[in-house]
């Protein structure tokens, strides 16, 4: 990464808006989170009061929608990561990937995401988190990490606008290679799975709210 994209993002952590100006942490209340990633202290076990709900999954599965209605339901705060690295960057996900390129993205996704100091939240990711072991480690953590799958003939007929979407693949590579290629990683770092399919956004909240209220 250039200079622009070495320092590491402001902290966004609870009670503070992430307004994600640049040159306003003073005045906002930031801090800037030091590039070996300095969190609080979290107790080794944590009530589900005081963990993330992290969404995961492939693009155009309902991370960001549900996250949103789901926040409302439970009274918890909303951070979309895909939105918080353009709110930071600038410019959009797409503009990141075709001037800097996938690996260049991928390594500010990692880096953004460790700068997150956050609990009782829930947190849709982008759907190539999973490529980064730090930062899904980091989610983990302080978090319940669930898994929205759905079949790929339902995902390929989701996401239209793929070539402007900002999804981290290579060109000439499809969907369904992305799916196959994604859904071990999604599977391996998911709490709970998730399955999609025939259901809606309201019926997928009161299934995730049922689930952590087991936890």
């Amino acid at each position: 990464m250039d200079s622009s994209h070495s320092a590491c993002p402001q902290v966004i952590s609870n009670g503070v808006r992430a307004h994600a100006e640049k040159g306003r942490a003073s005045e906002l209340g930031l801090s800037h989170c030091p590039r070996q990633h300095r969190r609080l202290p979290y107790a080794v076990a944590m009530d589900i009061r005081d963990k993330n709900i992290v969404l995961i999954g492939m693009p155009g599965v309902g991370k960001s929608t549900v996250g949103v209605l789901l926040a409302k339901a439970l009274g918890r705060y909303f951070l979309d990561t895909d939105v918080f690295i353009q709110a930071i960057q600038g410019r959009t996900l797409q503009d990141i990937i075709d001037r800097d390129g996938l690996a260049a993205f991928c390594r500010i996704e990692e880096e953004y995401v460790l700068c997150l100091d956050l609990t009782n939240a829930v947190i849709a990711t982008g759907g190539s988190v999973v490529y980064s072991a730090p930062a899904m480690r980091h989610l983990a953590a302080h978090g319940v990490i669930i898994h929205f799958d759905l079949p790929v003939e339902k995902i390929e007929e989701r996401i239209a606008n793929l070539p402007t979407r900002g999804v981290v693949m290579e060109t000439g590579q499809t969907v369904r290679w992305l799916y196959d290629q994604r859904q071990p990683l999604y599977r391996q770092y998911a709490h709970l799975t998730l399955d999609c399919t025939d259901k809606n956004h309201e019926q997928i909240v009161l299934e995730i709210v049922g689930s952590v209220s087991k936890t």
